[in-house]
């Protein structure tokens, strides 16, 4: 419970509190709360520690309306994982998770490649705000808004928006050993696509994770 109360206290006033069970009297970090959700639900902990430092920048700049959800997508897991992890930030615990497609040139099993180029077919990493939800050819779809130049802010152009596909199933992992792979887009199953997108509509963030050094050296959400 101290570590939940930690990360909320931390999330609203940017401060984090000492730890008074703690015999050093040393205050906890970013790194120690990421520690325990990783372990509580198996994903990748820098994933978090990342997404955290997003979450609470794209806050404080006021670009969330919806600050109840965090979504991250752990591209450091294969796609025949669960891989997409929906937050609830009020009680620190995953409220959704789900398998997620990546772009079919960013790898077959595991995203290893990422652009941020029209027509590449790839996944682009980073934050993303959610946007409208429309009717497209895959139904309902969650536009999503790229806020890192260079990175993924050419989502709009791309049409990389979160939809359902019956490619992104447990049949397909059964047949192959792995899901299908999207345009570029975060495909969802299709059972699950209208629960997630009406939890993460309305501006919340989701970031997209892969253990990519040249990600991190470019992002400045990570200052």
């Amino acid at each position: 419970m101290k570590q939940l109360i930690f990360i909320l206290i931390f999330l609203v006033t940017g401060v984090m509190p000492s730890s008074s069970h703690n015999s050093n009297n040393s205050s906890n970090t970013i790194a120690d709360q990421a520690s325990y959700i990783s372990t509580a639900y198996h994903i990748n902990q820098e994933a978090i520690e990342i997404a955290l430092k997003g979450y609470q920048k794209l806050h404080n700049l006021g670009k969330l309306a919806n600050l109840q959800y965090l979504t991250i997508a752990d591209f450091s897991k294969p796609s025949n994982e669960e891989r997409l992890f929906i937050i609830d930030m009020q009680l620190m615990q995953v409220v959704v998770k789900s398998l997620v497609a990546h772009g079919k040139n960013s790898g077959l099993k595991v995203a290893n490649n990422f652009s941020n180029q029209l027509s590449s077919f790839q996944s682009s990493l980073g934050f993303y705000i959610t946007g409208e939800i429309y009717k497209g050819k895959h139904g309902a779809s969650l536009e999503l808004n790229g806020v890192e130049k260079g990175i993924n802010d050419q989502a709009k152009e791309r049409a990389i928006v979160i939809h359902g596909a019956d490619y992104v199933s447990n049949k397909y992992i059964q047949q192959q050993g792995y899901i299908g792979r999207s345009l570029g887009c975060p495909a969802v199953p299709n059972n699950q696509v209208s629960t997630i997108i009406n939890t993460i509509k309305g501006a919340s963030c989701l970031f997209i994770y892969a253990p990519n050094s040249q990600y991190q050296k470019k992002s400045t959400y990570l200052d």
